[in-house]
């Protein structure tokens, strides 16, 4: 075996004498609100690998919090960009087409699950992809009431927020939310141990049937929306029996289904969408994040004659399917499918789960791993109580930070920690930012 090539580099304490700088500037200019998980600021930054302002060399295993599926600055994305950027860079879709709006759009109806047509269109983030899904469910239906679930996690929006299941610090002191928003049970099978999944996947699902008896009856739902895998809640990943249980009950009573991959999308779990492993075809898809490596982008995919419910003018937004994030979009396709990033993603999650199993051996605090391709998960709780360790799973990221790789918990405790790397991570760079977690991980062992 080769001598592993080194791609980490910390010069400076973190943060530097520059990045000193500009924090101070930050704190004097930026209000408080935006969170950052790391205390420096980037210079730049090529695949992997990001180097600050002083010089400091790190993995990145959070990704733009699994917007850099396809790696920082590819070089074929970037030189699309410049050459979009030297002919046009926002007409307006509403105002005079261009080509590259549609094309992007032929080729994610021709990427989302299933075979009857399908249309789409473009927006700029996440959250607003998720709410015009709402929007197009209730014009569609004639319904108004939507259905999310415990610990998913939509967006910042108005509706996004409301949508959201965690108080802090995405909802506190911010209502009155949205009207006729409801929020069911979800599973999670360690945490609700030593139950089976059978016995979780049942109780999850009589409580729907509850709450069409005690609260909305079903003819006046217009959809239920959901995250294949769920993201800012833990990364927890429920049954097929489940998703392929929630499928079924929407069709028999005329309720749409939202599969939200903002986060699950474009290679991060082994297939385009997430929603693709349980064998469910939803009615609407939203995405964002990884579809244009970092280019502010987002889509609504879904059955035509759902996503021709709403009238010219309806639906769109001034910078909705941007020129330049068209491009890239159309790029990072061509990207994934031309070096089989799917697959790479399996791998990726392969070298992840070897390793993280082999630390729970040392670590009685790693409660649990899971994994959908490469969206992988370590659950820290207290060995005793079997609770979860957010004070403990602070430290472990901070000792990993500290060994140069940029990374990020998730979760309802806050004690999940999440990898994100770019799925065009070298085996190298991949190996070198799992020992640096291993060596950071073992330092709290009692083994």
């Amino acid at each position: 075996m080769g001598k592993l090539k080194k791609t980490i580099e910390i010069k400076t304490s973190i943060p530097g004498p520059n990045a000193s700088k500009l924090l101070k500037l930050r704190h004097e200019h930026v209000p408080r609100g935006p969170f950052h998980t790391m205390e420096t600021f980037l210079e730049e930054a090529n695949g992997a690998a990001a180097k600050d302002v002083d010089g400091n060399v790190f993995l990145d295993f959070a990704g733009g919090i699994g917007t850099l599926n396809a790696g920082h600055t590819p070089k074929e994305v970037v030189a699309a960009i410049k050459n979009q950027a030297e002919k046009y860079v926002h007409p307006c879709f509403h105002v005079m087409m261009y080509e590259p709006y549609i094309q992007l759009a032929k080729e994610l109806n021709t990427l989302a699950p299933g075979d009857g047509k399908k249309k789409t269109f473009f927006l700029s983030t996440g959250a607003e992809a998720v709410e015009n899904a709402v929007k197009i469910a209730r014009r569609y239906t004639g319904r108004k009431a939507i259905v999310s679930f415990e610990r998913g996690f939509h967006g910042r929006t108005y509706m996004a927020m409301t949508l959201t299941s965690k108080v802090n610090p995405y909802k506190n002191g911010f209502g009155p939310f949205v009207p006729d928003v409801y929020k069911l049970p979800f599973p999670y099978y360690y945490q609700q141990r030593p139950k089976t999944a059978e016995e979780i996947d049942s109780e999850a699902l009589q409580a729907i049937q509850r709450f069409f008896l005690t609260e909305v009856p079903p003819d006046q739902i217009a959809a239920f929306i959901l995250e294949p895998v769920q993201g800012e809640g833990g990364f927890v990943i429920p049954s097929s029996h489940f998703v392929q249980s929630i499928k079924k009950i929407c069709e028999e009573h005329g309720i749409l289904l939202i599969s939200d991959e903002v986060q699950t999308g474009f290679g991060r779990t082994g297939k385009w969408f997430g929603i693709e492993h349980f064998g469910v075809v939803p009615d609407l898809i939203t995405m964002s994040k990884s579809i244009a490596a970092g280019v502010p982008i987002s889509a609504v995919t879904g059955a035509a004659h759902i996503m021709d419910a709403p009238a010219i003018g309806e639906i769109g937004g001034t910078f909705g399917g941007s020129p330049l994030g068209c491009t890239a979009a159309l790029q990072v396709i061509k990207k994934i499918k031309n070096e089989g990033l799917l697959n790479k993603a399996e791998e990726i999650g392969g070298t992840i789960e070897k390793a993280s199993l082999q630390l729970q051996e040392h670590c009685s605090f790693i409660g649990e791993f899971r994994r959908l391709g490469a969206m992988a998960a370590i659950e820290i709780t207290n060995p005793e109580t079997g609770l979860p360790d957010k004070p403990l799973t602070d430290r472990i990221l901070a000792a990993i930070r500290e060994r140069g790789v940029i990374i990020m918990s998730a979760g309802l405790y806050g004690n999940v920690i999440r990898f994100l790397c770019p799925l065009i991570i070298t085996r190298d760079q991949l190996d070198e930012g799992m020992d640096a977690i291993k060596e950071a991980f073992l330092s709290f062992s009692e083994n």
